[in-house]
């Protein structure tokens, strides 16, 4: 079986109306791309929960529609724009997509990764590069967190170069729980995972259990009343938060207040512009700094009780 991919280029006035447009026409799937991406025009588009564009669209697009072989392109496209009311339709043009063994081309696609010194985070269909090196076995899932992403190699990297035997850690947005699991497997004596999305604590757990980690996840509500007979206050050794300024900048009294007397604070999820808004929402808690930047993304690292930052990494890493 095939298929034909319709092309279209349009101004970002009517991109995102044209996209519904054309499902309501007949497409399979409907999809925006920057028509400059790759050029000097190219404009990237950012956004935090509750931050996010007005629309997926750049002011010069490219919806791409997929269609059955056999369809009528031309007649999809003309009604498309006649329901968004374009004077004309728009030229397009079609290309051929060809059947395939869609799963191992997707699998083919995430390849073990190699993060800090000694970390391989390995998909369940590779063997692993090096047996002897601390090996995560994770599948790409519906959970963020598979060590592709520059603030989770950052997260793991200072818990590689941190080692805290014995020691508790907290990992709050555990989305996949590759942190709270690097932390177990690093010697943790005491690791706990917090997610506010139900579909990454169940995804936490088949992760933790199929790595033979015995970590704790919890949603918020239930992490705030459980009992905890080794951590009475609900404070840790080490807490390390992955997620995005704006909600790490909301939960500063909270994540600060559990980090134990002594303790270290991760917090990731930061672009190299936001890191001092951020640490000045820690301010009157705990003091932080820059640990190390990658790709225009930060780690910041404090001590509760220390009163100047902790320096920063001397180089980024590879």
């Amino acid at each position: 079986m095939s298929w034909t991919e319709v092309v279209i280029e349009i101004a970002r006035e009517h991109a995102e109306a044209l996209s519904d447009a054309l499902m309501e026409a007949g497409a399979l799937s409907v999809s925006v791309e920057d028509a400059d991406e790759g050029t000097e025009q190219e404009n990237p588009l950012f956004g935090e929960p509750g931050m996010e564009p007005l629309e997926a669209a750049w002011d010069h697009s490219r919806v791409v529609a997929l269609t059955d072989t056999d369809a009528d392109q031309a007649a999809i496209v003309a009604e498309a724009a006649a329901a968004i009311k374009l004077a004309n339709p728009p030229a397009f043009t079609t290309r051929s997509v060809a059947d395939a063994d869609w799963v191992r081309l997707t699998q083919s696609q995430f390849e073990p990764i190699h993060i800090g010194k000694n970390i391989w985070v390995v998909p369940s269909w590779h063997e692993a590069p090096e047996p002897s090196a601390l090996i995560l076995e994770l599948d790409p899932g519906l959970a963020f967190g598979t060590g592709s992403h520059p603030t989770t190699r950052l997260c793991m990297e200072w818990l590689e170069a941190h080692p805290a035997p014995g020691k508790s850690v907290l990992d709050y947005g555990c989305g996949s729980g590759i942190l709270a699991m690097v932390a177990k497997k690093l010697g943790a004596a005491d690791v706990a995972g917090v997610d506010i999305d139900p579909q990454a604590i169940e995804s936490a757990k088949s992760n933790a259990e199929r790595n033979r980690c015995e970590i704790d996840f919890y949603l918020p509500d239930a992490f705030a009343v459980a009992p905890n007979e080794r951590h009475a206050k609900g404070q840790f050794d080490i807490v390390v938060a992955n997620i995005l300024s704006s909600p790490l900048k909301l939960m500063a009294p909270m994540l600060s207040g559990r980090v134990a007397p002594g303790g270290s604070l991760i917090l990731s999820g930061v672009l190299a512009r936001q890191a001092e808004e951020v640490a000045a929402a820690y301010a009157p808690f705990i003091k932080l700094g820059v640990w190390a930047e990658q790709d225009g993304w930060v780690a910041l690292h404090g001590t509760l009780g220390q009163d100047t930052a902790p320096p920063a990494r001397s180089s980024t890493p590879q």
